[in-house]
């Protein structure tokens, strides 16, 4: 990979720096930035240099800087994230890219809570999630696989939403946008702090036309109850209520006989997360959690056969209703002065309704229970290590076990080296396994079509990973370097396969999820640069390499080669502050589409984002007005359907456009 040896160097450089110069006492670096503490990678919490993992924070004061409207827009300054949108109101979110079209290979946390749903195909719906942005506190994002600690769905990384405290910031606070394509949004929260904890309430209505040119509207209403609750001195609980009622447009006018013809879809997501924190002593928890995530979605549309025989018309619905439980417990110890572990156990039960998904059994269910610990060890004062298992045994699979070993040497203050090998695995999903879809004539019942085929006997994907890391932090601009280089091996990967010796008289040729027969791997370099080199500057930049290979051409392309970001943020003064980022992206072709073997890449394309501030008073309430845009600098497309691409070839049928909006912020935190 020639592209990495200059990177490699880099690395290569600092080592031999970190191990070869003087460990300066920590008080001379006291102008560098305080490395945060993070509780994601190995459920401990501990400072980033001595993490298992690379990990990257997405702080309020960053989320508030950039001004989206959109959860999954601040992921993509996150090093390795492959993120892009097929439409205004729909987003596919990857790490290092692979997976289709309901990307399941990353865990998603809101508070410890997984929000994967079976009843969206085992993925997550962005748009739909029941969770706000004022409410964020911060996110951290691991990157690089942690099945250790959170299960077969931290497949290749986890993304962990941690909201604020409802003690924390009470008040009112109101925040209103307006815009180009109907942007309309207005979000109001309103929170106490009594003797005995905090009550919030957030609630917000967002809505818009989408992008230009598509059949893209949405509208969605979000609520969000938290209340947290000091039962002593020693135990508190946790009980947030939420939900999600929304309508998004979908599909395009004259798509494959119909088959993603242009309609609306209704979606209701509501979630009850319950939790019981219990600390006897400064360095010990008990942690319980009880959750039960509930969607339901109807969406229907007719599928004709038009213009080739107009008379044969199918009715298509995705309906779907799925609810999720789970129970986990948690123990935090300290062992010793220099040992410390946690361990826990999970119960959880899946369970998803829909007749037209899975043809003859419209109910599929799955439980799973999990046993999962990590110890941490300062065996040196330099030198500390990371052990971690986990053992999971779902339906219908037999048991799986992933063990994890990380070693991180403190070479001076201010550098860190990590070192370290996991092994994960991604379980099928309901619908990877059971779904089994078919469109018959509504006029003869005549099997039109069998776009996917049960395979029940389908196998769980597995990764051995290794990585060597780097985080350092340089006096010159106050700089933080976090590097990750790793290789990736997958074998049994889940991909979508045609298998047109079934086809029959069929409209289209039958497919079904299979284990690919050969290994995929992925190998490459990615970093991130955070630097304060002036007062009330900011600039963050992020790069990746990544080189994916396999033996199937159309696997390779579902990771993008290469993708960067950089921003910059700027408080000038006197209420002023600005910040511009710029995104790139390489050629990606994102998802595998419905009609399973047909290849299609998006180009390579650089956009901007931009956002204007100015803090105010007004009639004595403090204000903010903004001024905030996305994909400026030209019309790009991100993420293809591939059916509808096939209609019209090689130009680009889903370009993004332009959204630009006003924000005013009262009482703002």
């Amino acid at each position: 990979m020639p592209r990495l040896r200059p990177l490699f160097a880099l690395f290569l450089t600092g080592a031999a720096h970190a191990a070869d110069g003087p460990a300066l006492p920590a008080g001379e670096f006291t102008f560098l930035q305080e490395l945060p503490i993070v509780l994601t990678p190995s459920r401990l919490p501990q400072p980033l240099s001595e993490a298992p993992a690379a990990v990257t924070v997405i702080d309020r004061e960053l989320i508030r800087a950039t001004g989206y409207r959109d959860l999954a827009r601040l992921l993509r300054l996150v090093p390795g994230m492959q993120i892009g949108q097929e439409r205004g109101n729909s987003h596919w979110v990857t790490y290092h890219g692979l997976s289709n079209n309901y990307p399941s290979w990353i865990q998603v946390l809101v508070d410890g809570r997984s929000v994967f749903s079976p009843g969206n195909f085992g993925g997550v719906d962005w748009a739909g999630l029941p969770v706000t942005l004022d409410e964020i506190e911060r996110i951290e994002v691991v990157r690089g696989t942690d099945t250790v600690a959170y299960g077969a769905n931290a497949f290749l990384g986890v993304i962990n939403i941690i909201t604020r405290h409802s003690a924390d910031d009470p008040g009112m606070r109101a925040t209103l946008n307006a815009g180009n394509a109907d942007i309309r949004d207005l979000a109001l929260e309103a929170g106490g702090s009594p003797d005995w904890g905090g009550l919030r309430l957030n609630a917000q209505l967002k809505s818009d036309t989408g992008f230009e040119g598509l059949h893209d509207s949405q509208r969605f209403r979000i609520l969000s109850l938290r209340a947290d609750r000091r039962l002593g001195p020693r135990d508190e609980v946790m009980f947030r209520l939420a939900g999600n009622l929304g309508t998004r447009q979908s599909g395009y006018p004259d798509s494959t006989y119909g088959n993603n013809a242009e309609r609306s879809a209704d979606s209701r997501n509501t979630t009850l997360h319950l939790q019981w924190r219990h600390v006897p002593q400064a360095d010990a928890e008990w942690l319980l959690h009880y959750y039960r995530n509930q969607d339901r979605v109807r969406e229907a549309w007719l599928a004709c056969a038009a213009p080739m025989a107009p008379h044969i018309c199918a009715d298509l619905d995705r309906h779907r209703d799925s609810v999720r439980d789970s129970l986990e417990l948690q123990h935090r110890l300290t062992l010793t002065e220099t040992l410390r572990a946690v361990w826990g156990l999970e119960a959880r039960h899946d369970r998803v309704d829909s007749p037209f998904l899975f043809h003859g059994d419209a109910r599929q269910s799955e439980d799973l229970g999990r046993l999962f610990g990590n110890l941490e060890w300062q065996f040196m004062p330099a030198w500390s290590l990371n052990l971690g298992a986990m053992a999971e045994k779902p339906d219908g699979s037999p048991p799986r076990f992933s063990p994890r070993a990380f070693v991180n040497w403190q070479a001076s203050p201010t550098d860190t080296l990590r070192a370290g090998y996991a092994r994960a695995w991604r379980q099928p999903t309901l619908f990877e396994r059971h779904g089994d879809v078919r469109a018959h004539d509504r006029s003869t019942g005549v099997l039109l079509a069998h776009p996917y085929l049960p395979h029940p006997d389908l196998s769980p994907a597995r990764m051995d990973s290794v990585e060597v890391g780097y985080l350092g932090q340089f006096r010159p601009g106050n700089t933080r370097l976090d590097l990750r280089l790793f290789a990736e091996r997958i074998r049994d990967y889940i991909h979508h396969v045609s298998h047109p010796e079934l086809q029959g008289t069929l409209l289209l040729p039958p497919a079904r999820y299979d284990n690919l027969d050969s290994p995929v791997t992925l190998r490459g370099i990615e970093y991130q640069l955070d630097a304060r080199p002036l007062p009330g500057a900011r600039i963050l930049f992020t790069h990746s390499i990544v080189d994916a290979s396999s033996d199937d051409p159309i696997v390779s392309t579902l990771t993008a080669p290469y993708t960067a970001s950089l921003t910059w943020i700027q408080d000038w003064g006197r209420g002023w502050s600005s910040t511009l980022t710029a995104l790139r992206m390489g050629p990606l072709a994102g998802g595998e589409g419905f009609v399973a073997g047909y290849q299609y890449t998006s180009r390579p394309y650089t956009t901007y984002d931009a956002r204007v501030g100015y803090a105010t008073r007004l009639g004595g309430t403090p204000a903010q007005i903004a001024l905030s845009a996305t994909n400026l600098g030209g019309r790009h497309q991100e993420i293809a359907d591939r059916s509808e691409q096939f209609i019209h070839g090689t130009e680009p049928v889903n370009r993004t456009s332009p959204m630009v909006w006003l924000t005013l912020s009262l009482n703002p935190i």
